[in-house]
């Protein structure tokens, strides 16, 4: 129990700043409501009304989402690579050189078929 002791104070102090932020704020901060505030977003655009059901997203909204995450999760292979650079010599960068061009000509192909556009 001992080892994990500074694992939980960080994280009872981590958990204690942010419900004393949040009191704070609520209880230190301007209240000033108009309709703008009280409207579901916040962002500067008139809501338009929506269908029961809730509006329909165009296909591209998710393929976008699909295709960033697909290339992030890609990248973040990068980083244990670059952590052991040293260690792995020349075979770690021709592995890596044959990752980024498999990288590569994913993401070209994405490019050439449109996906990459947002009409």
């Amino acid at each position: 129990m001992n080892a994990y002791a500074p694992v939980l104070v960080l994280g009872a102090l981590g958990a204690g700043f942010a419900i004393f932020s949040v009191v704070m704020a609520s209880i230190v901060g301007p209240k000033r409501y108009n309709r703008a505030k009280l409207e579901a977003y916040e962002c500067g655009i008139e809501p338009t009304p929506q269908p029961a059901g809730g509006g329909r997203f165009p296909i591209k909204y998710y393929l976008t989402a699909m295709l960033f995450i697909i290339f992030d999760i890609e990248i973040v292979f990068l980083y244990p690579w670059a952590v052991s650079f040293d260690a792995l010599g020349i075979f770690g960068l021709v592995e890596m050189l044959l990752f980024v061009l498999t990288v590569f000509v994913a993401y070209a192909y994405v490019w050439r078929r449109g996906g990459l556009d947002w009409d």
